[in-house]
């Protein structure tokens, strides 16, 4: 049963890494039957790494590990960074399964959720002057 890792920028301010772990959270609740388990990981500025998550992960016997870069465009991190560091893992893992997905902008998803974001009764519960 495959797992998802969910990769975030990281930040140093741990508030901003803290709201990455309640959205994996989040995330575990609505997953399907399907899935096992969500993971995070961090490129920079916070741990886990992206190589820590996945050894931990498959260290602890997950076999199949779907990875979710979260980033809203595909600049150098999505492109070139995370694909690099998976294609680095692979080797010593011979026997698992790593599955890039696409980063979350890109998914089709995406525009519902922005346009979802926008409906008056959506903006009702915003905080004033935001």
């Amino acid at each position: 049963m495959p797992s998802v890792l969910i990769i975030a920028h990281g930040s140093r301010r741990q508030d901003s890494n803290n709201e990455i772990s309640m959205l994996a959270d989040k995330v575990a609740t609505h997953l399907p039957h399907q899935l096992s388990s969500v993971h995070i990981a961090f490129l920079e500025f916070a741990k886990p790494s992206i190589t820590d998550a996945i050894n931990e992960c498959f260290n602890n016997g997950i076999d199949d590990l779907l990875v979710l870069p979260y980033f809203l465009s595909a600049g150098n991190h999505v492109t070139n960074d995370i694909p690099e560091t998976i294609e680095a893992l692979i080797p010593s893992w011979p026997n698992k399964k790593l599955t890039l997905l696409p980063h979350i902008g890109a998914l089709e998803q995406m525009a519902t959720l922005i346009a979802n974001a926008c409906l008056p009764s959506t903006m009702e519960h915003s905080p004033k002057g935001t």
